[in-house]
């Protein structure tokens, strides 16, 4: 009995660490003001199957995001995240969902407009 105890608390211990070993973290930029605006980004974020956590600093502007890459991608997180109004490096959000955003939280876009290919100077 204690050593079926033993290896079914092994087996446990070693499937938690595979799990933990294969989330991955990265950092991005995610446009936005306040604390509405983490509340949508984060939650946005979270909503993707695979993403473990989500965390956006107001001050730095940066999404710090562990999420497990059998499941998605940074490149589908910020997709998702644009969906909710906020541009990110890879994505430029609608500009129907960002004038639905409230008015502290619309953020300069100078810098998306610039970036956006069929962008003219």
């Amino acid at each position: 009995m204690k050593t079926r105890m033993l290896i079914l608390l092994g087996m446990v211990l070693f499937g938690t660490s595979v799990a933990f070993a294969q989330a991955k973290t990265e950092k991005f930029e995610v446009k936005g003001n306040c604390g509405m605006c983490e509340t949508r980004i984060e939650k946005a974020a979270k909503s993707v199957a695979g993403v473990v956590t989500a965390d956006w600093d107001q001050k730095t502007r940066m999404l710090a995001v562990s999420f497990k890459e059998s499941e998605t991608s940074v490149e589908k997180i910020q997709k998702v995240v644009a969906e909710s109004g906020h541009d990110t490096p890879g994505f430029k959000a609608k500009d129907e969902v960002y004038n639905k955003l409230p008015g502290c939280c619309k953020y300069d876009r100078t810098d998306a407009r610039e970036k956006s290919p069929g962008h003219k100077h």
